[in-house]
């Protein structure tokens, strides 16, 4: 490779590294963020609530975070970033998103405790319907999340991104560059059923007052859906791959590819 190859190849690697990254960190802090929001899966559909019991205590539906709503596009950044970047890749860009999380959950933190303007909620004081309004107390309930919620995030999201890496990588000795479905669906499928439980456990478990029947419960209520949606959007996977070739080039992309499976990669 001339050095004028070796220098488009670079170029177009860091370039590539930045966008995933971006679109990682995006998502990963967003969903965080909406994550305060619980919507009704079974209404957003139309159909009814399916009123399901588990160990004769609780009735649940499919009642999810919003941020759920678009955790899978971290799925399959996390995935394309192994692919491309190895591991080292992964890891850097999992624990830059903590670091950035955790930032955003003390800025958030900080603001709410921040006196409101009396003209500000004056101007606010009523909704549409004329009925009394706090738009301060709506603010500070809508953004402040628990301290067992952020550290359970945390520790969920990374102990999560730690093992999809892992287990995508020991499925890449067995499928070589064959199979992406399978170490892509594979890794994730696993990963997420870790996080769907650590996630409920150190929220509402250890620093909440759910009993452990109660987190099973929610917990494959969660995991259902990220199983779900895993398998649906492999074809994604395969439309990023498609993409990020035709960008990079054949050969650079193998060489990307086969660097990464060595775990020789720029990061």
């Amino acid at each position: 490779m001339s050095n004028t190859q070796n220098k488009v190849y670079q170029t177009k690697k860091t370039n590539l590294f930045i966008i995933l990254s971006g679109i990682f960190l995006t998502n990963a802090i967003l969903a965080e963020i909406i994550g305060v929001k619980i919507f009704s899966g079974e209404l957003t559909l139309g159909i009814a609530p399916v009123g399901w019991r588990f160990f004769d205590e609780y009735v649940l539906d499919f009642n999810l975070t919003a941020g759920a709503v678009i955790w899978p596009i971290v799925f399959i950044t996390t995935d394309i970033i192994n692919e491309y970047f190895g591991k080292k890749g992964v890891r850097k860009i999992s624990f830059i998103t903590a670091g950035f999380i955790l930032y955003v959950f003390l800025i958030i933190v900080l603001v709410t405790k921040l006196p409101p303007a009396p003209f500000w909620l004056e101007v606010n004081a009523a909704d549409n319907d004329g009925n009394p309004f706090n738009i301060d107390y709506a603010f500070n309930t809508i953004f402040r999340q628990g301290l067992g919620i952020i550290i359970g995030s945390l520790v969920a999201f990374l102990l999560g991104q730690l093992l999809d890496v892992y287990v995508f990588q020991k499925l890449r000795k067995i499928t070589g560059s064959k199979k992406i479905w399978l170490r892509a669906t594979g890794s994730t499928l696993v990963s997420q059923f870790i996080d769907s439980f650590v996630v409920l456990g150190i929220a509402f478990y250890v620093f909440g007052n759910w009993s452990l029947a109660q987190i099973i419960a929610v917990g494959i209520i969660n995991y259902i859906y990220k199983f779900s949606v895993a398998i649906a959007l492999t074809p994604l996977l395969y439309v990023g791959h498609g993409l990020i070739d035709r960008y990079l080039g054949e050969d650079a992309a193998q060489q990307m590819t086969e660097e990464a499976a060595e775990d020789t990669s720029f990061m």
